[in-house]
């Protein structure tokens, strides 16, 4: 998906080297993320799989931070814990410090772990994990449905209708 206006104007209201960081992930997100949405949310570019954040970044006072949301789940060195829930965090003053083989391993696991914030609310504050099946996984027809159990005959009532 071709990234938003909203997006661009974003990263047009940042210092140029910033900018440089904020063109670099958008570009990397979008291409590894396909299928995902992308939108201001919270005043902040994050990308969606189903309705459901996935990966978002920021202008912090000295750095970009790009945020995971189910990133604690990814056991990766890079990454560190943010928040109470399942966030984790890069941090970025350069876009040179950006590892594209890092950044391409994060996404990877993004769009497979992934823990359900969409529901979040509705489940108030309590997070379940989503594992979406990898294709090897699915089956390769829906099951077939058994057959129907054949239903006893009723037995008619009454019996001779002349009195």
């Amino acid at each position: 998906m071709p990234i938003s206006t909203d997006i661009k104007a974003y990263h047009q209201d940042q210092a140029p080297a910033d900018r440089r960081i904020c063109d670099a992930l958008a570009k990397s997100i979008d291409a590894q993320l396909k299928g995902a949405t992308c939108k201001i949310w919270h005043r902040h570019p994050v990308w969606f799989l189903d309705d459901n954040p996935i990966v978002g970044y920021h202008k912090l006072k000295d750095c970009v931070r790009l945020l995971f949301w189910s990133g604690q789940s990814f056991d990766e060195p890079g990454l560190a814990p943010e928040g109470s829930f399942k966030a984790a965090e890069a941090r970025f003053t350069d876009a040179k410090e950006i590892s594209a083989k890092d950044l391409k391993r994060w996404l990877t696991k993004a769009a497979k772990i992934q823990w359900d914030y969409k529901n979040i609310v509705k489940r108030k504050g309590k997070l379940i994990r989503l594992d979406p099946p990898t294709p090897a996984e699915l089956p390769a027809k829906p099951p077939a449905k058994p057959p129907a159990k054949p239903r006893a005959a009723k037995a008619k009532r009454g019996g001779s209708a002349a009195r």
